[in-house]
């Protein structure tokens, strides 16, 4: 992950304007945007996992309008009349380059398809998208001596960010709910990170236990943990519940996110 680090203006979080000019397929079912933008040296960064709002055209024929309050920018888009009202979505910045005002978002192509899924793609050099810095939530304690990190193909990206900003010396467990072996991703970690792949084979993502299954397997390194866990709801939920309830890991050292919710079997 490339962060710059150079003086950079003031960061903002007010939507901006972005061109593609870059895509990518990094595995069949993952497909990087590389993104530029006039004012992406200001975009407010907190983090390796940090949220993206991203803004969409309704219709490819129906060009892109975006809120111009900051504070008010969801009221502002709930009042634009239906043809016009961009549709907004949650996506984590995979890479941001502030010197070069590039940004990587990495987005799944998943088989059915949402509007942010439609529009990566298709996306080709040129196409316009909105993107609002909307802040950070991984922030281990100090005194965390190891790390776990667990989430499906949509945290691959955050979780991906967060191995790559690990320190030489950091411990991780890190495991990674997939398809199959295409879909995993060489990842840059330190040595004391071991990355399990959890293939859930022809069960539709977000109806398999692969997950739950594995962690009640795992030994867990002596010392106190601090856990990021995010994808699937239920998933994330359960591995929670198993982390709190039978592990004992305190509540204040858990962060869950539920990114997606399936659709009854």
């Amino acid at each position: 992950m490339t962060i710059d680090i150079a003086p950079s203006p003031a960061p903002v979080r007010h939507p901006m304007l972005a061109q593609v000019v870059a895509t990518r397929k990094l595995t069949p079912r993952l497909i990087r945007v590389t993104l530029t933008g006039s004012a992406l040296d200001t975009f407010g960064y907190d983090g390796p996992d940090h949220l993206a709002r991203v803004f969409l055209a309704p219709r490819a024929d129906v060009e892109l309008c975006l809120p111009a309050s900051a504070e008010r920018w969801w009221p502002a888009v709930q009042a634009m009349p239906d043809e016009v009202r961009p549709i907004v979505r949650n996506y984590t910045v995979r890479r941001l380059d502030g010197g070069r005002r590039e940004m990587d978002i990495d987005f799944v192509l998943h088989a059915e398809a949402g509007p942010g899924s439609s529009w990566a793609a298709t996306a080709a050099v040129g196409d316009q998208i909105g993107v609002l810095s909307d802040g950070a939530e991984y922030a281990p304690p100090a005194d965390t001596d190891w790390q776990l990190l667990i989430g499906d193909e949509t945290a691959l990206p955050a979780i991906a960010a967060i191995v790559e900003s690990l320190p030489a010396d950091g411990h991780a467990l890190v495991l990674l709910e997939v398809g199959d072996a295409t879909d995993e991703l060489d990842l840059a970690a330190p040595s004391g990170a071991r990355i399990t792949w959890l293939h859930r084979g022809a069960t539709r993502a977000g109806h398999s236990d692969i997950v739950l299954r594995t962690l009640r397997e795992t030994v867990f390194p002596v010392g106190a943990a601090y856990a990021f866990v995010a994808g699937e709801s239920a998933m994330v939920t359960s591995v929670r519940r198993h982390l709190v309830g039978e592990r004992g890991v305190a509540k204040q050292r858990v962060y869950f996110c539920g990114y997606w919710r399936a659709a009854a079997r």
